[in-house]
């Protein structure tokens, strides 16, 4: 989006009063020619003439025999269309009720549901009285400072007050254990995906006209199934490892990818390894209530022979998780626009992901089925050889070997 350059908008305050209308329609006109693409609006938004009036003036200068037959001619001060807001005093104060009619507690407001575009603005205005082109309305809302603008994900929900200290306690324990050169790894499943040829969000170059053809409804029956791919990432050696699997996201699937990390690509990357850091989200099958998850760990640390610690992130807070942003965002990003026409397909997408910064993914297929509804019982929750940190011992614990 282009913005006002306030430079040029302070040169043509110096030069502009000093010209006669047409002359000032005109040099801004080769001002416009001159930047190029996007010149108009360059123009535009430094001294508020319009775009239309421009384009027009840039059409007298590309037609010499019309320039030169016309005279240049001044118009008296205060001559010419007068601006809308000037007709209209009252328009800018309706329009900012229309803009924001929540403000005014009117949840009836007819825009209150709807898309304030241009031109419904402009309709409901000739209801209050006021007619007005949507044209008018957008350069009148570009003079007052607003622009279009999309949602911005910010609002994490409710979290704890300890999330601050948590975040601490989490980066003191990861530099712990690289000090002592022990894996620590950041792990999340990552959102399911329909397999088969339906549309893929994103972009690819393709030959002009010639764009991939998929599905024209996403409707489940017309796939392969799904797939759910399970990320262990590396913090210190900058490796994924992801599980595709083709069944349920449960604590057996979750486990079952950091054994699987372990054995393909962990093990040759930590030789010397004697317990395991554990970065992970609070909620999910690898959640801070899910029972199933430590029973899991323990099998896991019984069969590898080293402790595996956990720290959590505090409730609303995923997005902070390495893997969100060292891993899966280069998965979406080499996958964009392609249709994700079967497993293989999603395995060899996930697996030829690359950063300049040496991010290296190995992937493959689960096809194993995860059953749900498993249940641990107080009994056996209670045998689990677990020692609970005295700071949020729900969000930090360590599960030793039996």
């Amino acid at each position: 989006m282009v913005e006002k350059d306030e430079k040029l908008a302070l040169k043509y305050d110096i030069i502009l009063p000093h010209l006669n209308e047409k002359q000032r329609r005109l040099y801004l006109a080769s001002e416009a020619i001159f930047f190029g693409h996007g010149g108009i609006t360059k123009v535009n938004l430094a001294t508020g003439m319009s775009k239309i009036t421009i384009a027009k003036a840039i059409k007298e200068l590309k037609n010499k025999k019309e320039l030169v037959s016309s005279t240049f001619f001044s118009r008296k001060p205060g001559g010419g269309r007068k601006r809308v807001e000037v007709i209209n005093p009252d328009l800018w104060s309706k329009l900012q009720l229309l803009l924001e009619p929540h403000v005014r507690g009117e949840p009836e407001s007819a825009l209150l549901w709807t898309s304030k575009s241009t031109r419904k603005l402009s309709t409901e205005l000739k209801k209050e009285g006021i007619s007005v082109s949507h044209r008018a309305i957008g350069e009148l809302l570009k003079a007052n400072n607003f622009s279009l603008q999309a949602n911005r994900k910010t609002n994490e929900g409710k979290t704890s007050k300890d999330r601050d200290e948590q975040f601490s306690y989490i980066n003191k324990t990861v530099r712990e254990f690289q000090k002592n050169d022990q894996p620590v790894i950041s792990i999340d499943a990552k959102k399911k995906e329909l397999v088969g040829n339906f549309k893929n969000g994103g972009q690819q170059w393709q030959s002009k006209g010639t764009p991939i053809e998929v599905n024209a409804y996403d409707f489940p029956s017309l796939g392969k199934g799904k797939a759910t791919p399970y990320g262990v990432y590396d913090i210190t050696n900058n490796k994924g490892w992801v599980n595709v699997g083709i069944s349920k996201d449960t604590a057996e699937f979750a486990v079952q990818s950091i054994r699987n990390w372990w054995y393909k690509m962990g093990i040759y990357y930590h030789p010397n390894a004697t317990e395991l850091l554990v970065t992970a989200d609070s909620g999910g099958s690898n959640g801070i209530r899910a029972r199933l998850w430590k029973r899991e760990l323990q099998l896991l640390a019984n069969e590898l022979n080293m402790s595996i610690t956990v720290r959590h992130f505090p409730p609303g807070t995923s997005k902070w998780n390495k893997i969100e942003h060292r891993l899966f965002s280069y998965i979406s990003k080499n996958w964009r626009g392609k249709p994700l026409e079967s497993y293989e397909v999603i395995v060899k997408l996930i697996g030829a992901t690359t950063t300049t910064k040496g991010l290296k993914v190995e992937c493959e297929l689960d096809s194993a089925n995860y059953e749900t509804g498993i249940k641990i019982s107080d009994n056996e929750l209670a045998q689990l050889n677990i020692t609970r940190s005295e700071f949020h011992g729900e969000w930090n614990y360590s599960i030793h070997v039996d």
